[in-house]
């Protein structure tokens, strides 16, 4: 089985805590993280949060193995310091050709008045692209730290799924950020929809079996370009909104939930459910509830306005900061994740 984690956004929508969760509760062989370290994913587990920009969030899975494909890019100290901070050593693959940001990368970047305009990172990953495509960036087959991390990723996964194992692929920021389909100028330098994802990862689209779009009760965007409906500072603060980003540290913008645009994430990613988080900012007395029962009436009619509009199932729903604060209606709606 191969599941794809998608944000329905502009990131910052909970994928990591989403899948974290799954990778827990449904127990998959292989976790997959795509992206670059400029996206930072969140969870709390354990009285510990994490904050990860290369591993994988299903790390607290003691037997799942954790995977870096080609497509993503890493940066040394980085990757370091996430593998020791997740005591992940033994059990974490990398591609020969995953991409190494360098420090020169960090330095051009913060030096190129075009990248400061678009709201960049800064963290290297635009010029790290740049050279990508100039073929002459540096792979992590040319480091000797990384030696020993190093495999074939697509041929591990691809005879992984003709094993009949479970895959998890987990997805970094999100559907309007993507170069092709988002707000460009203001997108990151890929494709972020869950068919970059699977080129990224050297997966065929034929062996997809569910792409969950995560969707937070709101919607916020760190940085320049377009926000509809989006609200004051004081306004966002007065509805507890107020969000940092996690590798930045900058404030998010926030606006209401947005219809149409998850209506397209929904047809750009084919999704095939839906999860939600943060559903306790729009309704407090959903905070930490863990069962649908418990929800309160109007939280419960509001996730069947998404499903009305969207057309796909709400299988997960997060009601508060913790990995287990999940609302897990898999079962109820007959979807095997």
């Amino acid at each position: 089985m191969l599941t794809v984690v998608v944000g329905g956004f502009f990131g910052d929508e909970g994928k990591g805590k989403i899948a974290g969760y799954i990778g827990l509760a449904k127990n998959y062989n292989y976790a997959v993280r795509t992206g670059a370290i400029n996206a930072g994913h969140t969870i709390v587990y354990n009285g510990k949060t994490y904050k990860l920009r290369c591993i994988p969030t299903s790390f607290i899975n003691p037997s799942t193995k954790l995977v870096i494909p080609p497509g993503a890019l890493i940066r040394l100290d980085v990757f370091s310091k996430e593998i020791e901070e997740t005591n992940t050593r033994n059990r974490v693959f990398i591609d020969y050709q995953t991409g190494v940001i360098e420090e020169q990368h960090v330095v051009r970047e913060r030096e190129d008045a075009v990248l400061k305009s678009i709201g960049s990172t800064l963290q290297g990953v635009g010029a790290a692209m740049m050279d990508r495509v100039a073929r002459r960036l540096k792979l992590a087959r040319d480091f000797v730290e990384l030696r020993e991390f190093l495999v074939d990723t697509a041929l591990l996964l691809n005879t992984a799924l003709d094993n009949g194992e479970k895959i998890l692929v987990e997805g970094t920021q999100g559907t309007y950020l993507s170069l092709y389909h988002g707000t460009y100028p203001y997108v990151t330098s890929r494709d972020t929809t869950a068919s970059g994802i699977l080129s990224e990862i050297g997966i065929g689209p034929k062996r997809v079996d569910n792409i969950v779009v995560v969707f937070k009760a709101y919607v916020t965007r760190v940085g320049e370009g377009p926000l509809e409906g989006e609200l004051k500072p004081e306004e966002a603060e007065k509805r507890g909104w107020v969000e940092k980003a996690s590798v930045t540290g900058r404030l998010r913008r926030a606006a209401p939930f947005n219809f149409k645009l998850a209506e397209r994430a929904v047809m750009l990613n084919s999704a095939t459910c839906i999860a939600i988080t943060k559903l306790d900012a729009l309704f407090p007395e959903a905070s930490h509830v863990r069962s649908w029962d418990k929800l309160p009436g109007e939280a419960k009619k509001w996730i069947e306005e998404v499903e009305s509009v969207l057309k796909k199932p709400v299988v997960l729903i997060g009601t508060g900061e913790f990995l287990e604060d999940v609302v897990d209606r898999t079962r109820d709606l007959g979807v095997e994740l």
